[in-house]
């Protein structure tokens, strides 16, 4: 079993916890919707968040949540344009 150090802080013992260094893919910059969704975590799933970062898979789970948000934005980017050719066909002829 791992011995878990303490640091005195106030008339408590808080026990101090070292991260690993995640992988270099993951030190990459966050996109919009990665930061939405640790906002949205930090202030409103706070046990959640804790348990992701604590756990080192916050970072992963940021990033596929960014990666489907964007998916899901350039299909419905695409059926738009789609349908918006269409109707300018129907318009024109």
């Amino acid at each position: 079993m791992t011995k878990i150090e303490y640091a005195r802080c106030g008339d408590y013992l808080l026990p101090l916890i070292k991260l690993n260094e995640p992988p270099p893919e993951l030190t990459e910059p966050f996109g919009r919707y990665a930061r939405m969704r640790r906002a949205y975590l930090r202030e409103h799933r706070p046990i959640l968040y804790s348990q992701l970062l604590l756990s080192e898979r916050l970072f992963p789970h940021l990033r596929e949540i960014d990666q489907a948000a964007r998916h899901r934005l350039t299909a419905i980017v695409d059926r738009e344009i789609a349908h918006e050719v269409i109707l300018a066909e129907l318009v024109y002829d």
